[in-house]
């Protein structure tokens, strides 16, 4: 009854702040719905976007409009499964980034996938939980319009974490209609959101708030708190676009990490249940971004807040059959920065060239990253409490000839300076340094039809490993020397691939990929981090298809199967490189209000240790949605993990000790996806 009575006051604040702006429109609103009612629904799908003739890349896409709005949201960074190949899965509490996989990659929390808000990075370098930690947890999926994406590093624009790929989230200027709605479901959950838009002083005044709670279906209940906040102003002066905008989150959590095999074989717990109950954490970020683009001239400017605490258990009593092996990570900070960048078109000898100058700036002062050792989230022994400044400077320069009405070629070099300051509480680890990178790109595409076009593309690359790796030479806690990483650790890559459009309704894509890394990134379950290892080479092919086959029926499919392997003679697999990845989904949308889809969501077996001789068992999950408005409302229903499988989200193999055990044993830890779930959604629209 308390959490009820929360999220209800929680409700009539954010209901009351929006009705504010919007209660001089409601009449006429309601007005005009009858008339309006009566005329076709229009539907658009960002995936029906025509890009023959503007993408640089056949991996290129742009998602978003009536495909979010039809789709079955089980947690926030599944926003990113709109991108082909690509999985977002948990294996902690649901107030915790997600776990990523794409292009054979375990993408950890974020490493080596970049992602950006209106231009804003997500991903925080040399975090307290791992490298290039990208939390989507304080984006409002109602409000982002579109979901742009790139695979590989081939675009000059960006550089750090983006090897695998990229993401840029962009929010509405205004909505059509604004809208508060109520989310109630089972175990626990329960969720408001309220978004609108109005004029102010001949801009467009967005804005969104929301409140969740949530138990999920664990024994240890997830006890989720989450409140968000989102305000956008931009406004068209004409000769330029202007926009500002601010967010706010804090969420609270109580999580069940993966479990060991052989706790729940021998009925030591049940599959949902977990093997320390005090684990868990909080998360708090703030941000403000200022954009000021004109036909030319594009720049941003932007400051964050965050702070991280993260409680975590992966070995039980492994290391201290006493006092377990508990363990906090710690992240406080403050990120500045900037974008700027400048076009123009200019012709030589008959051939017309877009030339581009960019750069970015930013600046992460990090005045707490650690790691302790706690019992009962109480901290008996520091590993690591460090201050940190790192700096990274990038330019690049882009040529984009257009040869002839078919062929266009674009040519890029960026450079990247990083350098840094450790302040470590073990005085041997610290230190200063710096590195500098070049990253050529190259990527040409030729039209072979007004329905074909074929791309070819190559590209240097990078991501930046931690910091306090780059500047270690003890360890912290036996004291014995270590070596060190480097800041950078540099990649190359290239892909072929064909985009088809027979119709307006019809579009296809394929490519297939190759990239190699000096240097990996894998997961270690004993130390809940990231290690840098062996260099690695993937080759990979990917497809996506969508059909909107009439006004209210459409169809998509994504498919994706990579061959990923470390750089040795033996025992090369990479431990979580998911093969094969399949994305399928059906949306119908009819004049009478109703609307429904059902998707597919399927990835492969993969190896969990380097010879491969034990693997994860593939996992594979159904969800439906549907909606029906009536007049000024909507009721929303959706069902995730439909066909109710027993399915992992996430699988290790690593040696763990439970108590009570003498010695450690080597088993599979895991996380099971959510059992048959059922939510409902009430939504009134103003």
């Amino acid at each position: 009854m308390p959490k009820v009575k929360c999220i209800f006051y929680y409700s009539a604040a954010i209901f009351f702040v929006p009705a504010i702006s919007w209660a001089q429109d409601n009449d006429f609103q309601n007005s005009e719905f009858d008339q309006a009612n009566n005329i076709d629904r229009v539907v658009t799908y960002g995936r029906a976007e025509q890009l023959i003739g503007t993408a640089e890349s056949a991996s290129d896409g742009v998602v978003g409009y009536d495909d979010f709005t039809t789709r079955p949201l089980l947690r926030v960074g599944e926003l990113v499964e709109v991108i082909p190949g690509m999985v977002a899965t948990q294996h902690s509490g649901s107030g915790k980034a997600n776990q990523y996989f794409l292009r054979g990659f375990n993408l950890d929390h974020g490493t080596d996938f970049l992602s950006t808000l209106e231009g804003m990075p997500i991903n925080l370098p040399t975090h307290g939980h791992g490298q290039g930690y990208l939390d989507l947890n304080f984006i409002i999926p109602e409000i982002i319009e579109t979901v742009e994406y790139r695979k590989g590093p081939y675009s000059s624009e960006v550089g750090d974490f983006s090897s695998a790929g990229l993401t840029t989230f962009n929010v509405y200027d205004s909505l059509d209609e604004n809208f508060t709605e109520i989310n109630i479901g089972q175990y626990g959950y329960y969720r408001i959101v309220s978004a609108g838009s109005a004029e102010i002083s001949d801009g467009n005044l967005l804005f969104a708030a929301e409140g969740q709670l949530n138990d999920g279906p664990w024994v240890l209940d997830d006890d989720l708190k989450k409140y968000n906040a989102m305000l956008k102003y931009s406004r068209d002066h004409g000769f330029m676009k202007s926009e500002l905008l601010a967010t706010a989150y804090h969420s609270t959590w109580n999580a069940t990490d993966q479990i060991a095999s052989r706790a729940v074989t021998s009925g030591l717990i049940d599959e949902r249940g977990n093997l320390d109950d005090d684990l868990g954490g909080e998360t708090t970020r703030m941000t403000l971004s200022a954009k000021v683009e004109t036909e030319n001239l594009k720049t941003q400017i932007y400051g964050q807040y965050y702070d991280f605490n993260l409680f975590s258990n992966f070995t039980y009593f492994l290391e201290n059959p006493i006092r377990g092996d508990e363990f906090e990570q710690v992240d406080n900070r403050s990120v500045w920065g900037g974008n700027i960048s400048y076009s123009d078109e200019l012709t030589l000898d008959d051939i017309d060239v877009v030339w581009t100058l960019g750069g970015s700036l930013r600046y992460d002062n990090i005045s707490e990253v650690g790691l302790h050792k706690t019992e009962s989230r109480i901290r008996f022994q520091t590993i690591r409490d460090d201050e940190v400044d790192e700096l990274a400077l990038g330019t690049y320069a882009d040529l984009k000839f257009y040869l002839s009405e078919n062929l266009r070629i674009t040519t890029g070099l960026r450079a990247d300076r990083y350098s840094y300051s450790v302040d470590a509480i073990r005085a041997a680890n610290s230190g200063t340094g710096n590195d500098i990178v070049l990253s050529p790109k190259f990527a040409a595409a030729y039209r072979l039809s007004e329905q074909a076009e074929v791309y070819a593309n190559y590209g240097h690359g990078f991501h930046s490993n931690d910091v306090r790796g780059a500047a270690i030479t003890v360890d912290p806690v036996s004291g014995d020397p270590v070596p060190n990483v480097p800041i950078i650790a540099k990649n190359r890559g290239g892909e072929l691939g064909i985009r088809f459009a027979p119709t307006a309704d019809i579009n296809f894509t394929v490519s297939g990929f190759w990239l190699e890394l000096d240097s990996e990134l894998v997961f270690v379950g004993d130390a809940g981090t990231t290690e840098v290892n062996d260099g690695s080479i993937r080759y990979g092919v990917e497809m996506a298809a969508f059909w909107q086959a009439n006004e209210w029926l459409a169809f998509d499919v994504t498919a994706a199967t990579t061959d990923a392997k470390f750089n040795l003679d033996n025992d090369n697999y990479i431990p979580g490189s998911v093969g094969a990845v399949l994305g399928a989904g059906t949306t119908l949308t009819l004049d009478n209000g109703l609307t429904a889809s059902l998707r597919l969501r399927h990835f492969g077996s993969a190896p969990l240790i380097e010879d491969n001789s034990v693997r994860s068992e593939s996992t594979t999950l159904v969800n439906f949605g549907a909606a029906y408005d009536i007049s000024n409302y909507t009721i929303e229903f959706n069902i995730f993990n439909l066909l109710g499988t027993n399915d992992r989200d996430i699988t290790y193999f690593y040696g763990s000790q439970l108590q009570g055990e003498a010695n450690a044993v080597s088993d599979i830890h895991y996380h099971p996806v959510e059992p048959f779930t059922v939510r409902l959604g009430f939504k009134i629209k103003y």
